[in-house]
């Protein structure tokens, strides 16, 4: 039978994303999921309150990070991973098919990917379907690609954290357009996904909340969104989502903190090298999305 591990969200409104201290209760030993950095797109400048309310309760809770994992390279908000790490420990992680993004993104900003390759940011790569501990609770990861080709679900017992591959059954699934994004492919994800036990519950990354709901929510379960994802519900067939999410992905805009986010993300929440100023600078590659 599969444990139940403890596990407490964290909402930044700002950017509509849930992070997790999932933790084992018996070994006090935990995992920090897709953190937030706060970022302010105008001033480009970074602080820490989101992240330091999870050092709060981590601290609050005597809990000793052993992970701090990311479901893939977010186009939303940047990671707190390495601002966490120096704070609390524990190892930063994420698929090893990063390597696939990084080769994709260091062309768009015109980055050494030698660089990179040489100065690899994450402490962990994770092959598909490779299992690991949280303490003593049994932990596998899901390749679920199509949002990005990087993405992971992580399975921690009765639980799992998905990323952006579903959202709340009411407001269906992720889009697929960004580079290496694959509408069948996303659909073959939640297939796989769908293969867990109904009575699974599923941790979301974001949550927007559509005109019938007025609460923001991050839990529901494998039953709940076979049934009801008015994307990819039980019956849907592969042709008719890869219909649907192309021609909406075709009417949506860039998100706002993309170009920063990923060159950011894409290092484990690394910032560029500080030039001779000290101060460190982002690249904007202009009208290289502009459709």
């Amino acid at each position: 039978m599969a444990k139940h591990p403890l596990v407490q969200d964290f909402f930044d409104e700002a950017t509509n994303t849930f992070s997790y201290v999932v933790s084992d209760p018996m070994t006090k030993r935990c995992a920090i999921i897709d953190s937030v950095l706060d970022y302010d797109a105008a001033s480009a400048s970074t602080s820490t309150t989101q992240a330091d309310r999870i050092i709060a309760y981590v601290k609050a809770q005597a809990l000793e990070v052993e992970w701090i994992l990311e479901t893939h390279v977010h186009a939303d908000h940047l990671t707190a991973a390495q601002y966490l790490k120096q704070e609390l420990g524990g190892k930063i992680a994420i698929s090893q098919k990063i390597a696939v993004v990084q080769e994709t993104f260091a062309a768009i900003y015109h980055l050494d990917l030698k660089q990179v390759n040489a100065n690899q940011p994450f402490d962990h790569l994770f092959e598909d379907g490779e299992h690991f501990k949280i303490g003593e609770l049994d932990v596998y990861n899901i390749p679920t690609p199509g949002h990005t080709p990087a993405c992971l679900s992580y399975v921690v017992e009765d639980a799992v954290f998905v990323g952006d591959t579903l959202f709340m059954p009411d407001y269906g699934t992720a889009r697929c357009d960004f580079p290496k994004g694959s509408a069948p492919i996303l659909y073959d994800s939640v297939q796989k996904l769908f293969e867990l036990p109904e009575h699974t519950r599923i941790f979301l990354c974001h949550d927007y909340l559509p005109e019938s709901r007025h609460a923001y929510q991050c839990e529901t379960t494998i039953q709940m969104q076979k049934q009801h994802n008015i994307h990819v519900h039980n019956g849907v067939s592969k042709t008719d989502f890869v219909e649907m999410r192309q021609q909406r992905d075709a009417g949506l805009g860039m998100p706002k903190l993309i170009l920063p986010s990923i060159q950011i993300n894409m290092k484990g929440g690394q910032f560029p090298i500080p030039e001779e100023n000290g101060v460190s600078y982002l690249k904007l590659p202009l009208s290289y999305f502009k459709k």
